[in-house]
């Protein structure tokens, strides 16, 4: 059995200075009847009604019990529970660079791409997962955890000023199979995101990539922007930023040759809803295997406490009326 407000059981401690009362009353109010002896009453037992009386008493303290019971909503519940679940490491490695600020997607790519981020790790609550963020070079923005919040905290608060400009692509793959390599699951999988080409770093990309391989990690390469031209930010003569169409560059071979290398898979975002896209299939790709059987009924059984104080004052209301009636 169990209690949907335990709390209301204190109330029970009620109980106690009624009692209390009653025993200190009966001590000091009784009545008295001067005699000049009492040796004839010295062998004489006490009536079976003194005794009633006390058990009047005794039905009222139970009675008050059973009703506190019954506030505290007493439940009987059924359940039984079969889960094997196997969570996955997985880290997703995203680029920060100044050409992510390009407005092609809603209000701009890195906005687009924390909020879609973010709201993919609150749906994976079985895995270990981490951030690593580059830019003209790597950092690991939160390491390996299954603290969704902290993860989801730290990603809508990036911007673009935490790191130096350029796109490091190998140095944040290397990052991110540091990260994960000592992981326990057996599933490991990167998400790398990035709007550029290999520019700067000091580990090249395919090199990285063929670390990730031999690890048994797979990397699923985004590559984001839209086909053609983009508004890309760029600073005046008066250092101030204004957006200018720009080619968008991206290398998709080299992207594509990652994910091949690794049994990834690449994949093209050109606006908000693809990218979302694109990340529920990562989700259904890299799927924990879960075999789960729930099962749960719980049903209030105060009626049983609700009767039983129905019946007690029902019991104290006959004797006081009948057997333990008193003469006014």
């Amino acid at each position: 059995m169990q209690f949907a407000h335990p709390g209301m059981l204190w109330l029970l401690l009620i109980c106690l200075p009624l009692i209390g009362y009653w025993i200190w009353r009966r001590r000091s109010s009784h009545a008295s009847l001067q005699i000049s002896t009492t040796g004839p009453f010295k062998n004489q037992k006490k009536p079976a009604r003194l005794y009633g009386i006390y058990a009047m008493y005794v039905l009222r303290i139970l009675c008050i019990a059973c009703l506190v019971v019954c506030l505290a909503r007493p439940q009987t519940r059924d359940a039984w529970r079969t889960s094997s679940t196997e969570g996955t490491d997985m880290v997703i490695a995203l680029d920060i660079s100044s050409s992510m600020l390009a407005r092609d997607f809603k209000p701009d790519r890195l906005e687009a791409a924390k909020k879609i981020a973010a709201s993919f790790v609150n749906g994976r609550e079985n895995d270990n997962m981490g951030l690593v963020i580059f830019a003209g070079e790597a950092f690991t923005g939160v390491p390996m955890t299954t603290d969704r919040s902290a993860l989801v905290n730290y990603i809508n608060a990036l911007n673009r000023d935490m790191l130096e400009d350029g796109t490091a692509i190998g140095d944040g793959l290397a990052t991110a199979i540091n990260r994960i390599k000592d992981g326990k699951a057996k599933s490991k999988s990167i998400i790398l995101l990035t709007d550029g080409s290999n520019n700067t770093g000091i580990v090249a990309p395919l090199t990285a990539a063929q670390i990730a391989k031999q690890l048994g990690i797979k990397v699923y390469t985004i590559g984001i922007g839209t086909n053609g031209q983009a508004p890309y930010p760029m600073v005046n003569m008066f250092g101030r930023i204004e957006y200018q169409m720009q080619p968008v560059v991206i290398d998709e071979n080299t992207l594509r040759q990652i994910s091949t290398a690794t049994g990834g898979k690449y994949f093209r975002a050109t606006g908000n809803r693809v990218l979302s896209e694109i990340f529920e299939e990562i989700d259904k790709l890299e799927k924990s295997e879960i075999d789960v059987r729930h099962f749960s009924h719980t049903e209030d059984c105060y009626l049983p406490w609700a009767i039983a104080a129905l019946a007690l004052l029902l019991l104290e209301l006959i004797l006081r009326t009948t057997w333990l009636r008193t003469i006014p």
